[in-house]
């Protein structure tokens, strides 16, 4: 049985943290490994089958998502420039993916994608002093602007999902609406 220690994930380094993974009363049995575990993850995964729980140690081997054929991202939803097939396959076959609204979209940047920091709004982006930081660059119309920098709330209608580069410690978002 697992316990509170769960293998380090370069693109989520957080996933208990970031409520990917949700902590049990009660151990339960990987649908993977067949082993209890107190950890199972929480967050999507796209395979044809029905999957009632994943433990961590699943994930990061791969074994989950190849023996159900599986993905904890979708390959089509993520920023361009990462040219690194082994970088693609860590993401989407080894990495806890996050709850969106709609579809999860990943960041990427310096060539590599982001680590996933978490669900934030308008509040926590000020509070980090780095509204600005993850405005740049975005060519963003002023109505979605205004709505990043008022509007945006960890959970509502607006979310932003944050994430932070792996080699210059730059912060982008990606922000969804229902």
């Amino acid at each position: 049985m697992s316990d509170r220690r769960i293998p380090e994930f370069k693109y989520h380094p957080d996933p208990i943290g970031t409520g990917e993974f949700k902590i049990l009363a009660e151990p339960e049995m990987c649908d993977c490994c067949e082993k209890l575990t107190n950890i199972t993850y929480d967050g999507p995964f796209y395979s044809e089958e029905e999957i009632s729980c994943l433990c961590p140690e699943c994930i990061k081997n791969g074994n989950a998502a190849k023996m159900f054929d599986g993905e904890f991202h979708d390959s089509e939803s993520i920023d361009e420039g990462v040219e690194d097939e082994e970088k693609l396959d860590e993401l989407i076959h080894r990495t806890p993916g996050y709850s969106g609204i709609q579809q999860e979209y990943w960041r990427a940047h310096c060539g590599d994608f982001c680590a996933f920091v978490g669900h934030v709004g308008s509040k926590e982006l000020n509070e980090m002093k780095i509204i600005e930081e993850v405005l740049d660059g975005e060519n963003l119309i002023d109505d979605i602007e205004e709505i990043i920098r008022t509007r945006l709330e960890k959970e509502s209608w607006y979310q932003g999902y944050l994430f932070k580069c792996l080699h210059c410690g730059k912060y982008r978002l990606h922000w969804d609406y229902d």
